[in-house]
């Protein structure tokens, strides 16, 4: 009885989101934005508090040391428990104690070089990048993400031979992409498509399974011949395995109006994500598992070490 009750007073009090990413960034967005119109709708602050560091480690181990009464929840993105572990060990298992509540939505990473590049298409531009066979490079926003990856599969698959460059998010990566140090770089729609659409960056191919409808004339990296070119993350709120299932479905209820709401979703559409809500755990856990496995492989294959 005391259970039940507890979990239909959620939420009682203030409700901490925790985001392990640095403040301006897409999971940061995400929780400002969702968690404005949670405070609207639950009658109850939701107060935002960024713990970056650690490949995200730090801020879901906050989450998890918190009670586990859904007061304190994070918001994160896929990478966090299917990229990142396998190059940087965290001291939690991101399969298995953190519990995915619900995906907001859904995003892949761009091909871009700088619109200086002499080159206006993908067929043109490997031709471009076959001159620089060697002694090009890549960037990503870090190492051990689908940003590593793609760069390393494509200089793979099309025999360039190119240095991978690993930068600490993606604003210091694009200044070296747009000013030149870097030939090319796979990165997240947030920060490029506002470069793209200015004509500072160009756009070649996109990691998704469909178009993207913020680039709908940029092919797909699997209608270019490079289907192993094809990831697509989630980014969403995750919470502690030990919530109890009643308050999980209270909470899930919560999020998934919120997120429904025609301001909220129009704001996730303008930073660059798919708005795509999903609150089946067990679907959920099943995705972020395959992803996982997945992405050891190419960290086996390719060797790949922070």
């Amino acid at each position: 009885m005391a259970l039940a009750c507890s979990a239909w007073a959620w939420p009682d009090k203030p409700i901490k989101l925790i985001v392990a990413a640095p403040p301006g960034g897409t999971m940061d967005i995400v929780a400002r934005v969702v968690g404005q119109q949670l405070s609207s709708d639950l009658g109850q602050p939701v107060v935002v508090e960024n713990k970056p560091g650690a490949g995200a480690a730090i801020g879901i181990q906050a989450m998890l040391q918190a009670p586990p009464d859904g007061h304190t929840l994070a918001i994160t993105a896929s990478n966090a428990l299917a990229e990142i572990p396998h190059v940087m060990k965290p001291p939690y298992d991101p399969l298995k104690d953190v519990l995915p509540i619900a995906s907001l939505a859904r995003s892949g990473v761009v091909l871009v070089t700088s619109a200086k590049v002499p080159a206006t298409d993908f067929k043109s531009l490997l031709a471009y990048l076959q001159t620089r066979k060697g002694s090009g490079t890549y960037a990503s926003y870090s190492p051990g993400t689908v940003s590593h990856y793609a760069g390393l599969i494509l200089s793979d698959k099309a025999g360039l031979d190119f240095q991978h460059v690993g930068y600490q998010g993606s604003p210091p990566a694009l200044q070296h992409v747009l000013g030149g140090q870097v030939d090319m770089m796979f990165d997240g729609m947030l920060t490029s498509v506002p470069l793209i659409k200015a004509g500072k960056l160009r756009a070649y191919g996109f990691s998704g399974a469909k178009r993207s409808q913020h680039l709908p004339d940029v092919p797909t990296m699997t209608e270019l011949g490079y289907p192993e070119i094809q990831f697509v993350g989630w980014v969403g709120m995750i919470g502690s395995p030990k919530l109890k299932p009643e308050l999980l479905a209270q909470i899930q209820k919560a999020v998934t109006k919120a997120a429904s709401a025609p301001g909220v979703h129009q704001k996730l559409l303008d930073v660059g994500l798919e708005p795509e809500i999903q609150t089946d755990t067990a679907a959920l856990k099943r995705d972020t598992r395959e992803m996982s496995e997945r992405n050891a492989a190419i960290v086996r294959k390719y060797e790949i070490k922070m």
